[in-house]
């Protein structure tokens, strides 16, 4: 890749207007899923049931998938642990979840069971916010995220690298729901939202990281206004999460952010 190519659209870059879009996109499926799936929830136990099950589903509905402690602690990061397991005491108790003596979570039959419901609704749900007019859109992006999924994949094995973008510091929440659970069929629907809510989680790790630099914690990064300071850590959050998007020609960046900007939602 030339030069001139690296400035037309540069992977900070890339990721940096890349994460609105993903956002917009992904919290109108999963609102219109959340809605499609009351009856489903209250089927297993309702919401206090499952909660967690929903945001793990990428790992926990493979054969034998495992959360370890240190990933559902990341991917909680901005909640109260105490509050966080007292949530998870309610659905072991309802039998969805076996949590282990080090603190793994994985499905019970159970919950494998309401998983596989879930991965219905999510393609029923996908295909009619983006139906058949998007088909080929769709396509380009399940393309185009696996392709920033194996990168993203490929960089979690050098954590705490501090090189071409690389998001050094710890990729636990990332790593523990990648990489998604994808069986034979998955419609593409189901294929884009999984992985984009993968990749929202390796961009929350970069997020994670750059705070964690500037000596904030969870709970100030939270309170901490717009200004300098801010823009300082979301400019260091989005080198920190470009490695992915290196990977990509500057033509299939521009595709990946045309495309996901004309999906509805």
């Amino acid at each position: 890749m030339s030069a001139g190519d690296q400035l037309w659209l540069p992977g900070h870059r890339c990721a940096a207007l890349t994460a609105p879009v993903v956002d917009r996109v992904h919290r109108a499926a999963m609102a219109a899923a959340d809605t499609a799936g009351a009856e489903l929830r209250q089927r297993y136990g309702g919401p206090a049931a499952v909660g967690y099950l929903v945001d793990l589903r990428t790992r926990l509905a493979a054969p034998a998938g495992l959360v370890g402690a240190a990933g559902f602690a990341a991917v909680t990061r901005y909640q109260d642990p105490a509050s966080c397991q007292r949530v998870l005491d309610k659905q072991v108790a309802y039998g969805m979840l076996v949590r282990h003596p080090d603190g793994a979570l994985r499905a019970t039959e159970r919950g494998g069971a309401f998983l596989t419901d879930l991965y219905a609704l999510h393609a029923t749900v996908t295909g009619q916010i983006w139906g058949a007019e998007h088909a080929a859109r769709l396509a380009r992006l399940v393309e185009l995220t696996g392709r920033l999924l194996a990168a993203a994949l490929a960089g979690s094995d050098t954590v705490g690298q501090d090189t071409d973008g690389l998001a050094a510091g710890g990729q636990d929440a990332f790593r523990a729901v990648a990489p998604p659970y994808e069986p034979e069929g998955t419609p593409a629907g189901v294929l884009l939202l999984n992985r984009l809510t993968v990749l929202r989680y390796h961009r929350a790790d970069a997020h994670a990281a750059a705070w964690t630099a500037a000596g904030h914690t969870a709970r100030s990064i939270v309170d901490l206004p717009p200004g300098p300071a801010r823009l300082a850590i979301e400019q260091e959050t989005d080198r920190r999460a470009a490695g992915p998007y290196q990977s990509l020609e500057p033509e299939q960046r521009l595709t990946l952010l045309a495309d996901l900007a004309a999906l509805p939602g």
